[in-house]
């Protein structure tokens, strides 16, 4: 065997995943399938380059006879025909994925993407967490002495889980000398050790696939369940996938993923907030009809991005696949009221939208939520479990309705470049702490929301952007200015010193590099910091 993995500190842990034949497998799936996951991430570069130069992109056309033919995915299994609400959520640490389990949610996303920091810790105990609860024995003590279990007087959710994207290394495993892939590692691990199970209780091994950008990836992934069926011995199309939507040249092949997943396929997702840092890095230097207004003032009410929704929706429901919501990111407190009481409005408003466009069903960031988003959806719905047959023919959308950033209303201020440095600073310190998911002035923040707050910063400085509050231009001086004194900000709100030298120094370090450097963009904030991980 020419694989080699470092052994966690969970022994327990260690024990039940990283067993000889689950890193056998994993170093099969690298032989056979990581030379073409290089040659796919090779390839977006020159798309890349030319999108920005030319400021477009379109529909294919050496595959529109798969845009016009007649077909359809395969038929929905039980589990995966009702998914009006769905949590998403880490699968570490133990009690956030009890929580989940015990949310009432039809489906829990178990992350091992954004919502996670890979600390090599946390990704063996998400597998560890998964493969207790197929096996129903997942509980947790906390240090103080409380206990947390997966009730039985509710029906627990269907779990999909969520791989990491094509781009992410792993490099506590290595095949052959090299970090494995992070994608390789997260699915070989998991699939090995519970898709008998799940397929026996007729509730997988279902997965969400993140950060896809060309069918050609979706067709990877295809390739590898099949395999990865008959090894096990499994029926073809036992695995079930949703993609999501979250890269601009994805928006343009929504036909073409499905039809390379269609016996795999469930349906597609409306990721919206990696879709806003896609945009801005897709178009970065096309100029200033790419420039975004705020962050805050980016909702799913903008026309490119109604035209972003629409799009899913119909072309999901043409093929027979599930169309879903994205994240509100608003949360309830417990300890405020009236910020609950707000929170709860905004996700109901969100949810109803999606409801009357056709989605199926929609993400939740906390359990408070779920049944705000089963009114809106039942409201609807009329006792159906989706609404695959609504079809929307109503729905025209063309390349110029997809890329009309331009024509988005709001503004760019010197306060908003302030919170997207403050944003994207606080939640890499809180990523490099080994916590992927955090609230930040009642907002849920991940690495999504961190990348669009480092990215826009960078295009502002790049596009020479005016302030509408200051009448200041973005410059690359001021930016730093901002930056340090974001951070002194930081240093005032936090208690602890120590922590503020180990987590927040190095994110603003990280951060700094990536809003300032000149010449180059980082495609991902999360590769560099990733760097930084133990």
């Amino acid at each position: 065997m020419t694989i080699t993995a470092r052994q966690p500190q969970n022994d327990a842990a260690a024990a039940a995943i990283l067993t000889d034949e689950a890193l056998a497998f994993v170093e099969d799936l690298h032989r056979r399938f990581a030379g073409t996951r290089d040659e796919l991430l090779d390839a977006r570069v020159p798309l890349r380059q030319e999108a920005a130069r030319t400021g477009r992109l379109d529909f294919l056309p050496e595959t529109r006879a798969i845009r016009e033919g007649d077909w359809q995915v395969a038929e929905h299994p039980p589990a995966l025909q009702d998914r009006r609400a769905e949590i998403t959520g880490p699968a570490a640490p133990a009690k956030m994925a009890i929580n989940a389990l015990n949310s009432g949610a039809r489906v829990w996303l178990a992350c091992l993407e954004d919502a996670l920091s890979p600390t090599w810790e946390n990704l063996v105990e998400a597998q560890h967490n998964l493969y207790r609860a197929t096996r129903g024995d997942l509980e947790h003590v906390s240090p103080e002495g409380k206990e947390y279990r997966v009730r039985d007087d509710v029906d627990a959710p269907t779990v999909i889980m969520r791989p990491r994207g094509w781009h992410l290394p792993e490099k506590h495993i290595e095949v052959d000398g090299r970090p494995a892939v992070g994608a390789l590692v997260d699915f070989g691990l998991h699939f090995f050790h519970n898709a008998q199970r799940l397929h026996d209780q007729g509730v997988g091994p279902f997965y969400y696939l993140p950060k896809i950008e060309h069918h050609r990836e979706a067709a990877l992934w295809d390739e590898i369940f099949s395999h990865a069926e008959q090894t096990l011995g499994l029926p073809h199309g036992t695995v079930r996938a949703t993609v999501l939507i979250e890269t601009i040249p994805a928006a343009f092949q929504m036909d073409e993923i499905l039809h390379a997943l269609r016996d795999h396929a469930s349906g597609l997702n409306a990721g919206r907030w990696d879709y806003l840092f896609s945009l801005i890095k897709q178009f970065r230097t096309a100029g200033e009809q790419y420039v975004l207004p705020d962050r805050a003032q980016v909702g799913m009410t903008q026309p490119f991005m109604r035209a972003y929704t629409e799009l899913l929706v119909a072309t999901c429901h043409r093929r027979g696949a599930m169309a879903m919501g994205g994240m509100a990111a608003v949360i309830p407190n417990r300890r405020q009221p009236e910020v609950t009481a707000r929170a709860i409005e905004k996700v109901r408003e969100d949810k109803r939208r999606e409801a009357a466009d056709g989605f199926d069903g929609s993400w939740l960031a906390h359990p408070d939520l779920v049944e705000h988003c089963f009114a809106e959806f039942d409201a609807v719905l009329d006792g159906s479990p989706n609404q695959i047959d609504r079809t929307r023919e109503d729905v025209a959308v063309g390349a110029d309705d997809l890329l009309a950033v331009g024509a988005a209303e709001g503004d760019v201020t010197e306060q908003g470049v302030r919170t997207n440095l403050y944003v994207a600073v606080y939640y890499t310190a809180i990523w490099l702490s080994g916590n992927g998911a955090v609230a930040i002035h009642d907002l849920m923040e991940d690495a999504a929301t961190a990348e669009i707050s480092r990215s826009q910063v960078w295009q502002q400085i790049h596009n020479g952007t005016v302030a509408a509050d200051t009448g200041r231009t973005i410059t690359a001086e001021l930016v730093a200015e901002l930056l340090d004194e974001e951070v002194a900000r930081l240093r005032e709100e936090l208690d602890d010193a120590a922590a503020f030298r180990r987590h927040v120094l190095p994110a603003a370090d990280v951060v700094r590099q990536l809003v300032l450097d000149a010449e180059q963009f980082a495609e991902f904030l999360t590769l560099p910091a990733y760097d930084l991980l133990d």
